[in-house]
This record gives structure tokens, sequence and C-alpha cells, in this order.
């Protein structure tokens, strides 16, 4: 058998493969467009969330403080130009703020968002989706449910990955996703107790305490009752509500 030609094709075959990878990586890595102080990544008719990230700012001695998160969060709810969007509330955890905005008319939470306090390390979210610079003061849809269970605003709404109408009712209960929710905790966080439940379009998102003072959240699926706990914030300060 002659080497050399199939030597020849298993480097043609690398380069290739090579190739494939470095565009699908160019394709997962967000590239900001300008716009003014705001980068818009794209819309979706269908009502899903517009991925937006403000422009990072320079890193200063200076945190960013909640009276700014709340600044940076109404911008952001401006520029959806949707009257019937409210901001419910914005809680301060040592990583992140946690911003929660639901609509006006049913009282249903719409969808979650994060303001960077400082740059996601890969144990936070991973290294990827463009987050190697630095990013305080960038606010982005908040990964885990709010990306994949929403099923009017996010991700899997409308799309080819779509598993579930968003007018469908959700067949697990509040009290039910409390129940799941604290077997959870029971299992993994010894003395934790569920706290403040909100609906969302496909599942809920949970407060829980440790010594009667909050301390995270977990989110359950409206259909099947999975637990995603939100392992991206760190150490709970503050909050501040507005509904």
């Amino acid at each position: 058998m002659n080497k050399i030609p199939t030597l020849a094709l298993v480097l043609v075959a690398i380069g290739l493969g090579s190739l494939v990878v470095g565009i699908a990586y160019s394709a997962y890595t967000v590239t900001p467009l300008s716009y003014s102080n705001w980068s818009l990544q794209g819309q979706n008719h269908r009502g899903m969330m517009r991925q937006w990230y403000q422009q990072p700012q320079p890193q200063s001695n200076a945190p960013l403080t909640l009276e700014q998160a709340k600044t940076i969060a109404e911008q952001y709810l401006a520029s959806t130009q949707n009257p019937n969007l409210a901001l419910m509330e914005i809680m301060e955890f040592q990583n992140n703020f946690y911003v929660m905005y639901y609509e006006n008319d049913t009282g249903v939470g719409a969808f979650e968002m994060l303001i960077w306090k400082q740059t996601p390390s890969s144990g936070m979210m991973g290294g990827g989706m463009g987050m190697g610079r630095g990013m305080t003061g960038a606010i982005m849809p908040e990964p885990g449910p709010n990306m994949m269970w929403d099923t009017k605003y996010g991700m899997m709404n409308g799309g080819m990955m779509s598993t579930r109408n968003q007018a469908s009712a959700m067949t697990i209960t509040k009290e039910k996703a409390l129940e799941i929710g604290q077997s959870y905790l029971n299992s993994n966080l010894n003395g934790a107790k569920v706290e403040d439940v909100m609906p969302f379009y496909g599942y809920y998102t949970i407060d829980y305490t440790m010594n009667d003072k909050i301390s995270g959240m977990l989110s359950v699926n409206g259909y099947t009752g999975q637990v995603w706990y939100h392992s991206w914030h760190g150490a709970f300060i503050q909050e501040s509500e507005f509904a």
C-alpha cells in the first residue's frame, strides 16, 4: 500500500477538521456591534429577549453600585420598546446583579438578566460566549432556565428546538415546585429553605434562605420538575424591589 497518498489524505482531513472547529467557535463567540454605548446582538420577532450588552467599562477600584445597576436595567427595559414589560426586582450578589422583568398585564415573569460586577470565570458560566474580556457593567440574559426553559422569551421559543407551546399551562403547580425545590435543598444544602417563588413561562424561579436570610436561587421546570441550581451568583448582599 502506498503510504504517501494515505498520509496526505490524513493531513487534509485534519486540516478540514480544524477549519470546521474554527468556524464553529467563531460563530459561537459574540462580537458586539457598536451602537452608541450599547451593543445589539440580535432580535427574535417571536418575542425572544434581545441580546443587548452594555459595552464593558474600564476596570476601576470603585465597585458597581445597586443604583448604577438599576440605571442599566432601566436602560435595557427602555430598549425593548415593550410597554407591557416592567422591572420587578434587582438582587445584588457577590459576582453580579440579578434583574427580573415581568409582564404588567399577567404578572408572570418575563425573563431574567444579569449585570456583571466582574468578568465571569469558567467556574461561573464557562469561558466561551465572548466573555474573555472585562465585562463590568455588562447586562446579558441569565444562563440556564431563563434561556433554555422560557417558552415565550427564551431561546426555545418558536425555534427548531422548541418543545412547548407558550400558551400551554404548566403541569407543575407553584406548591409542587416549592416541594420539589425543598427536596433538592434537603439533599444538597442542609438547612436551606425555599422562600419566594416566581412563575415564568415554562418554569419557576425560587429564592432560598439559610438561617432565615436569603442565600441563593434555583429554578424548577414547570413540566418535568427538573431542578436547575443558580451557581453563578456568589454570596447574597442586598435587594431592591420595584413592584
